[in-house]
């Protein structure tokens, strides 16, 4: 008799090939992607029928900051998947480790945001109401900022309380820790479109 809350949380679903939560993860991410999919397209329907104020306001965007933020989230995701890697090597102290590393590198982000680029362009009066491009700058920027602070909620529980789940259902917190991850790298992929979309091009 299966012990399970829920069923298929550790064994994938015959039919799927995955267990719940990953399936859930992935409609979730789906639904994630057709919500920045239409913030793009705005974006980039907004910036056509305004060339000029969108083409004068990208220059006032700090690249070096923007490609900062960049190689820290790409560092992220990569200790993020070694956090998961070292559960399947039953190495719960070097997990705990990256998931540490993850979870500094995503402060990190949001402090460089919000210090250097945020609250810089407000002590200057720059404004989501100064212009289109603003707008859609501080919305995208913001959603995805968001979605950051989501992801430090949870990494936090897993690095903390959560990682008592191991000791009881190593099988499941490993799933929970993939799951997590696929969040983890979905985020980090919007960045990497973000970054040349606003401060590039």
């Amino acid at each position: 008799m299966s012990h399970e809350l829920l069923p298929y949380t550790v064994k994938a679903h015959p039919v799927t090939g995955m267990y719940s939560g990953k399936l859930g993860t992935w409609l979730f991410l789906a639904s994630e992607v057709m919500l920045f999919g239409a913030l793009f397209s705005s974006y980039i329907l907004l910036r056509i029928a305004n060339p000029g104020v969108f083409d004068h306001h990208v220059t006032g965007l700090n690249v070096w900051i923007g490609l900062i933020n960049t190689f820290v989230l790409i560092v992220s995701s990569v200790c993020m998947v070694l956090a998961w890697a070292k559960l399947h090597e039953n190495n719960l102290p070097a997990c705990r480790a990256y998931l540490a590393w993850t979870l500094a590198c995503a402060i990190f982000f949001l402090v460089v945001k919000f210090i250097f680029e945020y609250k810089y362009k407000w002590d200057h009066g720059t404004y989501p109401s100064t212009n289109p491009f603003y707008a859609c700058y501080f919305t995208m920027t913001g959603l995805h900022a968001l979605h950051i602070v989501g992801g430090i909620v949870v990494i936090g529980y897993f690095l903390g309380p959560g990682s008592k789940l191991y000791h009881t259902n190593p099988e499941y917190y490993t799933n929970r820790i993939e799951c997590t991850g696929l969040y983890w790298h979905f985020v980090d992929i919007v960045w990497i479109f973000l970054f040349p979309v606003l401060y590039l091009l």
